[in-house]
């Protein structure tokens, strides 16, 4: 049976991605149709990590029928490529129950990886990552940042020197191979945002991108002041009773997470935890948009217009013949 292709609903955090695929789900069923979202999150796979990653509620789950969420302990690592093979797979076992399935979220590592596959980036070196951390703990992480502007300029200068995790990536990328990451990069394909070149998946990329960044950057801290209201550092604290777990951990290197772990460590000041997460996500935020403007044919709607979502919805609902 030949099936539409899968909408992504993709955006910067904070956009109202989420709100807007329940909202087209609810609309859905009031049609006597089902559909399964499958989340493209590096950090909602992770139980335990509830607030500090604005999981959908226990009452949006039991609602809707979501797929990748809470699917691996924090102390285990998950891949981009290991969430294409599942994404895969949960389409499939959903096309099978006669179900509607829709992608939703903003981790674009893995929409590269459910659409066009991974390239043949050198896999990760422990000894060559211990090696730049011993570096960063001695010199500071802006060094080993200017140490990455020497060999790589390209990427140097897209990556905050704050972002540790990419930074060092990158640095590692170029230690192992001898070949900047961009370069790396510039050799994979272009995204259309339509097709799969690994399977017979097509998609078509719905992007949820705010007019007036500013606002989007208000959004950003009144949804880390909720988070803190509702008990991020206490739920910082439990994880941290996991003895395996560790601040190098994919997990614990997520956006609040990084930041709390070395607030809780006396490592930064409250005010100073509070400061860089939110730097930290208008940074990811900015990351996100960066990348989404390069896929071609995704088609855009602004959040902060409420015609625009009314339409993001219709569009959606037509596209899988619902109305």
């Amino acid at each position: 049976m030949n099936h539409p292709p899968v909408i992504a609903i993709v955006g910067p955090t904070a956009s109202g991605k989420s709100s807007m695929s329940m909202r087209i789900a609810r609309a859905a069923k009031q049609h006597g149709k089902t559909i399964e979202l499958i989340s493209m999150d590096s950090a909602l796979v992770y139980r335990g990590m509830d607030i500090g990653t604005a999981k959908p509620s226990s009452a949006e789950m039991d609602e809707v029928i979501h797929h990748g969420i809470n699917i691996k302990e924090p102390e285990t690592p998950y891949s981009a490529a290991k969430f294409a093979k599942d994404a895969e797979q949960w389409i499939s076992n959903i096309h099978d129950r006669g179900n509607i399935p829709m992608i939703v979220g903003g981790t674009m590592l893995y929409w590269r990886a459910l659409a066009h596959g991974l390239s043949d980036m050198p896999p990760a070196s422990p000894e060559i990552r211990t090696a730049i951390e011993k570096k960063a703990d001695q010199l500071g992480w802006a060094a080993i940042h200017q140490e990455l502007m020497q060999v790589d300029p390209t990427t140097a200068i897209r990556l905050d020197a704050n972002d540790t995790q990419r930074v060092q990536r990158a640095l590692e990328i170029f230690l192992i191979s001898g070949k900047p990451m961009s370069n790396w990069i510039s050799a994979e394909p272009k995204d259309s945002g339509r097709y799969s070149e690994n399977t017979s998946l097509q998609f078509r990329l719905i992007s949820i991108e705010p007019s007036d960044r500013g606002i989007l950057h208000q959004r950003i801290a009144e949804r880390f002041d909720i988070m803190m209201q509702q008990g991020f550092l206490e739920e910082m604290r439990l994880l941290r009773q996991n003895p395996q777990l560790t601040p190098e951990l994919p997990s614990m290197r997520a956006v609040g997470y990084r930041q709390a772990w070395e607030y809780l460590d006396e490592k930064i000041s409250l005010k100073e935890f509070q400061e860089q997460s939110i730097a930290a996500t208008r940074q990811l935020a900015k990351r996100q948009l960066t990348w989404l403007r390069g896929i071609a044919d995704r088609e855009v709607f602004d959040p902060l217009n409420p015609l625009d979502m009314a339409q993001c919805e219709q569009v959606c609902l037509a596209h899988y013949q619902i109305i």
